[in-house]
């Protein structure tokens, strides 16, 4: 068995414990711009979809417009701040070189990873939460299957955080970590049906959309809390879990080299 100083049993998990640690602590310093910000940004898609629409139109048969909109909502802020969490805190101990200190500690590459990923899934889901209760303000849930949602937004922040990882990793400078977020996760999130169901666009348009992974993750999220979508909850959540599985994969064997760590 391995020892540390002073003939003590070295504890494997210390270095992921204390990693992990490290990363909530980091958000949670600054939670004025990590947890309260995103909050405001909720609170005003939520006045505007539920105070001035919410009950004056509807796309989904016996439900109002603001319950159809706030499951996107919530799994909007646990995507976006799952994202920021990994992407920056990795993106930045690259920039500042700190990352060689976290590389040379006896953490495998799946300790690193789940790290990082369980600190951002831990801001994820406390900012989905505060969205949730700012939007009983506005409109109430029917909470149709409370676990599958849990799950779902769970599965939803850890895909994120893998994707944000490996954007970490890719991007060269903070322009580039934040084309990620700007050109590719805004709009595929805007385009996935948070504001509108996928049903009711015309033939092409719904195909394209069922290639959309933000799609599969929002219904499924939706199914759970209202029990209606457009797909049943085991196909959204079984491709939301491949695709997480693949990224995860990936993270793990750039992490594992080293890849563009301390570059």
């Amino acid at each position: 068995m391995n020892r540390a100083p002073g003939n003590r049993p070295f504890n494997r998990w210390l270095p992921f414990i204390t990693l992990t640690r490290k990363e909530v602590l980091r958000f949670l310093r600054v939670s004025s711009q990590t947890l309260l910000a995103p909050i405001i940004s909720a609170s005003l898609y939520l006045f505007v979809f539920g105070a001035t629409l919410g009950e004056r139109i509807s796309v989904l048969e016996g439900f109002s417009y603001a319950q159809f909109v706030i499951p996107g909502l919530i799994l909007m802020g646990v995507i976006n701040n799952s994202f920021a969490n990994t992407s920056s805190s990795l993106f930045m101990s690259r920039y500042l070189g700190n990352i060689v200190d976290i590389l040379v500690t006896p953490v495998s590459p799946p300790q690193f990873i789940f790290a990082y990923t369980l600190a951002a899934m831990i801001r994820g889901v406390l900012v989905g939460c505060a969205v949730f209760l700012m939007s009983t303000l506005f409109a109430s849930l029917p909470w149709a299957h409370p676990l599958l949602a849990l799950a779902m937004a769970c599965m939803a922040s850890f895909l994120f955080a893998q994707f944000g990882l490996l954007a970490a990793i890719f991007a060269s400078n903070f322009d580039a970590l934040s084309m990620f977020n700007n050109f590719l996760i805004l709009p595929l999130i805007y385009l996935g049906g948070v504001f509108y169901p996928i049903s009711i666009l015309p033939g092409i348009w719904k195909t394209l959309s069922h290639l959309n992974p933000m799609f599969y993750l929002i219904d499924g999220f939706r199914h759970a809390l209202l029990g209606v979508g457009d797909l049943s909850f085991a196909v959204a959540f079984g491709v939301a879990g491949t695709m997480a599985g693949i990224l995860f994969a990936l993270a793990a064997v750039l992490i594992g080299k080293g890849y563009r760590l301390r570059n």
